[in-house]
């Protein structure tokens, strides 16, 4: 480990310490944050009849980098 990475890494435990510190409702508050995804949240719900119509409709639908595609 170079000294460069062992002060980031000295650097990310101290701001961990520092965040458990909070009281818990500001951890859960500030630990997440909202993203839009386009097309998923585009519309309120969606329902289908199947697990293949929803996979079938991920492939069609959904930009690659949601994650949602079946694995290579």
């Amino acid at each position: 480990m170079t000294q460069a990475d062992a002060h980031d890494d000295q650097s990310f435990r101290e701001q961990c310490r520092r965040q458990m510190d909070r009281p818990l409702a500001l951890r859960i508050k500030y630990g997440f944050h909202r993203v839009y995804k386009p097309v998923l949240d585009d519309a309120p719900w969606r329902s289908f009849n199947s697990t293949s119509e929803y996979r079938a409709w991920c492939e069609a639908n959904l930009p690659d980098y949601l994650g949602f595609k079946r694995a290579a």
